[in-house]
């Protein structure tokens, strides 16, 4: 493709379009699918390479756990004056299905059987476009199923195998038809105009129809001559369908130390710095403070030895992250640290506000959010099952080679964080009951986990009542705040905070994080002061009393087995898939509100009473 196709948003790239993701675009009004290439064209195509770009950001305690030294934003060309030549650098895109349709004649046929215009992305019917009227052109459009297996390969749907030419047949190769002859994929008739071989496309999504196939490929045309062996049986999905791609992303919110501007501010210069003998920084300091390094320090308002101390105390701080799980320490920021944060340096500033008597005996910390700032990193992608644990290894790659980077979006927002009170907690999640339901959606859990990933195979987590219920909590706090503050119900997001052991975690933070004006309008963080969050929280409780589609959903008949949910469905806790950190799995109210048989299931049911 040589023409510019169309533009995507930053955020758009790490959250569903990354390199080998299906997009649809429109290159001079006609329709062309492509899959975005690997990061290695985002070097080749929009230079200078790597973390020599301007077009970057760190988050250190990211950078530790994902092993990089850096992420670039996906790339913005830039607009530079008339009288200047104008950046040509782009993202690229591969065409992928090579298999194309006429809508007119239904011929289907690989990219080389149709016409095409120097320079244009499109192609062309040249026997349909003849007998239009006018100049209209008839442009083929790309077929609508493809072949994927759940390693992330990706391949063209083999029309010639279903079709299943008489012997004799001459067009093993060339082009076919697809005619909807009735409704349904069973009207959907393919057919070879050679020899006269017709099949109906009915039960292309089954995996039994897949067990005859020879296999998959390999496939990855995001990554060329990257192909390699695959042992998996491939399925038929629709181009389109939502389980063609799923973003494998790690995100992290920037707290102190590593949310002031000491590191940005020093920029390029930090790697050298720290690679610096500790005995000589200062030194070291001093020379380049005679040069590039002058203005920096004079922005900082630092000595040279400050900035060496406050470098070293940076390192000391670099070596105690836990790249296990970087969410206690955030938590900890929250729950722990009496003081307010409201240093107008920092990415992170938070206000503690007073517990209302209404909410004291449930909820123990309420913390207003009024700056946050997080980093979310595409660190690969799954297809046809959603990622059940972010730090595997078995995900689709982004690139031939591991890179020292991965492509990220900064978000700045705001939010209300929650946490529970422990001790009432403890004590109702060790209820029999509460523990037996808990139980079920964790055996779900892991039956399906086995499934995909053999007998022995231990899932990422267990699914506690504590998780649970901080989860379902977040969601129907999600839908109540929609109602009330304004924000569409996509501009929210959850951070969810839930551990057991020595260190116990029961938290929830419910914030923006877009890069669009609903971030940071003040909006939402104003919900959590004293005289608003009761009721907000205890409104939000009460929503879930009642759903349209009980008494099915509250006795978990609503539910989809591979949601491993419980009392859960689209009429009451379900949020926009975006806003939900697994996806809309793992809920259930009735640990919130209790069921009609058995009320004092819900760790909130007193709250609801006194409602």
């Amino acid at each position: 493709m040589k023409n510019d196709l169309q533009e995507l948003r930053r955020s758009a790239v790490v959250s569903g379009f990354g390199p080998g993701a299906v997009v649809d675009f429109r290159a001079d009004n006609a329709p062309v699918s492509g899959m975005a290439a690997g990061l290695e064209e985002w070097d080749r195509s929009f230079p200078p390479a790597g973390l020599a770009n301007a077009q970057t950001v760190r988050e250190t305690r990211l950078q530790k756990k994902l092993g990089v030294q850096g992420f670039r934003l996906p790339p913005v060309i830039e607009q530079r004056p008339k009288s200047e030549d104008p950046d040509l650098r782009r993202l690229v895109a591969v065409r992928f299905p090579q298999w194309l349709q006429c809508p007119e004649c239904d011929r289907i046929g690989p990219v080389k059987s149709w016409s095409d215009d120097a320079g244009k992305a499109y192609r062309y019917c040249a026997d349909c476009t003849a007998k239009a009227a006018g100049a209209r052109k008839v442009f083929a459009i790309p077929v609508r199923f493809v072949l994927a297996c759940e390693r992330g390969h990706v391949d063209e749907f083999p029309w010639h195998w279903w079709v299943d030419h008489k012997p004799d047949c001459s067009n093993q190769r060339g082009s076919l038809t697809l005619r909807s002859e009735a409704a349904g994929l069973a009207g959907l008739m393919l057919g070879c105009p050679k020899c006269g071989a017709r099949r109906s496309m009915d039960g292309i999504f089954s995996r039994k129809t897949w067990e005859r196939f020879s296999g998959c490929a390999g496939r990855r045309p995001w990554l060329p001559d990257a192909d390699e062996t695959c042992p998996e049986k491939p399925l038929a999905l629709q181009r389109g369908a939502s389980n063609l791609y799923f973003s494998v992303t790690q995100s992290a919110l920037s707290i102190p130390p590593w949310s002031d501007r000491l590191q940005d501010s020093i920029g390029q210069y930090w790697d050298t710095l720290v690679n610096v003998d500790p005995e000589d920084r200062e030194k070291f300091i001093e020379m380049m403070a005679k040069g590039e390094l002058g203005p920096v320090l004079s922005e900082l308002g630092m000595t040279p030895a400050q900035l060496a101390a406050a470098v070293e105390r940076r390192i000391e701080h670099f070596a105690e992250i836990d790249t296990d799980d970087l969410r206690p320490a955030e938590f900890r920021q929250f729950v722990e640290d009496p003081g307010d944060h409201t240093d107008a340096d920092l990415e992170f500033e938070i206000r503690r506000e007073k517990v209302p008597e209404v909410i004291g005996p449930w909820v123990s910390t309420v913390v207003r959010a009024v700056r946050l700032r997080e980093v979310r990193a595409l660190t690969g992608f799954t297809r046809v099952n959603p990622p059940g644990d972010p730090d595997s290894a078995h995900h689709a790659a982004l690139s031939v080679t591991k890179l020292p980077w991965l492509p990220a979006i900064e978000v700045r927002g705001e939010g209300i964080f929650l946490a529970l009170d422990e001790r009432r907690l403890s004590s109702w999640e060790r209820l029999p009951k509460v523990a037996q339901r808990a139980a079920q959606s964790d055996a779900l859990y892991r039956t399906d986990w086995a499934s995909r990933h053999g007998a022995g195979s231990k899932p990422p987590r267990a699914i506690s009542a504590r998780y649970l219920l901080c989860h379902t909590l977040a969601h129907a706090l999600m839908r109540q705040l929609t109602l009330e503050c304004g924000y569409s119900s996509a501009s929210l997001q959850e951070r969810i905070y839930a551990a057991e052991g020595d260190r116990p975690m029961a938290g929830i933070l419910i914030y923006t994080a877009t890069t669009d004006s609903d971030g940071t309008l003040g909006g939402l963080q104003r919900q959590g002061k004293s005289e608003r969050v009761g009721g907000i929280l205890s409104r939000a409780l009460l929503a879930m009393e009642w759903c349209s589609s009980d008494p099915l959903c509250i006795s978990g008949m609503m539910g989809a087995q591979a949601s491993f949910s419980n009392a859960a469905c689209h009429a009451c806790v379900l949020v926009p898939e975006t806003s939900c950190e697994t996806f809309n799995t793992f809920l259930d109210r009735a640990l919130l509100i209790g069921t009609p048989d058995d009320p004092d299931l819900g760790f909130f049911t007193a709250l609801v009473r006194s409602c």
